[in-house]
């Protein structure tokens, strides 16, 4: 069942990253906003837990992906860049992707 959840966890943050071309920026931005606000109110991914990763102050999803795949990231760097500023971005670029140089998205 971990390997389901961490599956699930991947297939989601995947998709965080290509949704700015895929779907309206009206849903995520209120969608990278309830990502960010998770963190703020919980100090936590909610979705870590499922499939067994205990997260701590260095340690978080991207670290343990990132390490798998071969890369030996700075967790406190990586905790930092993707709590603060990753979702954010992601928001801005499906904005000025959208509105600025007007295209669509590719699904909805």
């Amino acid at each position: 069942m971990k390997k389901l959840f961490f599956g699930l966890h991947l297939l989601v943050t995947l998709l965080a990253w290509v949704a700015p071309f895929l779907f309206y920026w009206k849903w995520l931005v209120p969608l990278y906003g309830i990502v960010m606000l998770q963190f703020a109110l919980f100090g936590r991914c909610l979705m870590n837990e499922r499939h067994g990763l205990q997260e701590t102050e260095e340690r978080i999803f991207y670290t343990e992906l990132l390490e798998y795949l071969g890369f030996r990231p700075d967790p406190h760097r990586l905790k930092q860049v993707v709590r603060g500023w990753l979702y954010p971005v992601l928001a801005v670029v499906a904005v000025v992707w959208q509105i600025v140089l007007g295209k669509e998205p590719l699904l909805f």
